[in-house]
């Protein structure tokens, strides 16, 4: 993808986000980098918040050569360990005012049960403890009155998955350590939570007064099969004709895949509250459009014990 198609893909044109600061955890690869280049090629000043300075270095240098010009930076910022989530929103607080943020960064275990830093199941650590105890750091900054007029209130992005629709929380095994350990049921249920957290966080920004939007995204169905080529980025996997002409009648690029987070992140249209996804089939790609959650994800008891376990998880207290 060209700078200009870049741009275009991303639905504004190259000056349009100048003087916007988004934050996009994740961003040295995937989902993450792809929204990135996109915000970067509608003019946006980007912080890429990831684990690995080396990733970071590498993610820099291709935004560079895709989007010249880019005003981007990185952060160090490892979601499965508090003392390092602490330490970056330290850092971000030092950095312009945030306009938004794009939760994006995830894991999807493969080796069985595993634990973070601190001792949670890594998948409901890293997606949803290590996100929220991130969001409850850099919120009351993002709380501070003293925007320019016209101005839209900060947004915070967190990323869904379709695969919230196949399960339910357990709120009495949120660290999945009852049981036969199911990793697809882990993942899911942990993308649940999330999108819980998020829905719950904006009622409660709602009730406040606040201008600050939480909005959920997902990408539907993106494959690297799909995805247009970067050195940065895993070489897309060989397919048969058959395999990519199913691809393409099913699924998507994760360049395109990007585009409901960066909507969400900074179009117009967007507002607290909204599940923004592909608008195909079964959300499974298309262009970005307000979609359906399942209701579960909107239980305000589920919602309330949830936020409960969060707080007494991560010790952070939100200011809402």
């Amino acid at each position: 993808m060209s700078e200009s198609t870049a741009g275009s893909r991303a639905g504004g044109a190259r000056d349009e986000l100048r003087g916007r600061h988004v934050v996009v955890t994740g961003g040295t690869g995937g989902l993450g980098y792809w929204a990135s280049e996109q915000l970067a090629a509608r003019g946006a000043s980007v912080v890429i918040a990831a684990r690995s300075p080396e990733k970071g270095a590498a993610a820099l240098a291709s935004l560079a050569q895709h989007v010249p010009g880019a005003d981007a930076r990185f952060v160090r910022l490892d979601l499965a360990d508090l003392a390092s989530v602490e330490a970056a929103a330290i850092e971000l607080a030092g950095l312009p005012p945030i306009d938004a943020l794009i939760a994006n960064a995830g894991v999807l275990s493969s080796d069985g049960r595993q634990v973070t830093a601190d001792g949670f199941e890594s998948m409901i650590g890293t997606n949803l403890l290590g996100h929220a105890a991130l969001i409850g750091r850099l919120l009351p900054r993002m709380l501070e009155p003293g925007r320019a007029p016209g101005r839209a209130g900060p947004r915070i992005v967190s990323l869904g998955s379709i695969s919230h629709e196949f399960f339910r929380i357990d709120l009495d095994d949120l660290q999945s350590e009852r049981g036969r350990f199911r990793e697809f049921r882990t993942y899911g249920r942990s993308k649940l939570a999330v999108m819980t957290f998020a829905f719950e966080l904006d009622r409660r920004l709602r009730a406040a007064g606040a201008d600050v939007a939480s909005l959920v995204a997902h990408p539907g169905f993106a494959v690297d099969e799909l995805t247009p080529p970067r050195d940065i980025l895993p070489t897309p996997k060989t397919a048969g004709a058959l395999v990519r002409a199913g691809y393409r009648l099913g699924a998507q690029g994760k360049d395109a895949g990007a585009l409901p987070l960066v909507v969400a992140a900074v179009d117009p249209r967007s507002a607290g509250g909204q599940y923004w996804g592909p608008s195909g089939w079964r959300q499974l790609k298309g262009r970005p459009a307000i979609v359906a959650a399942k209701p579960y994800a909107r239980d305000r008891a589920v919602a309330e014990r949830l936020w409960a376990a969060i707080e007494e998880l991560t010790g952070i207290r939100y200011p809402v």
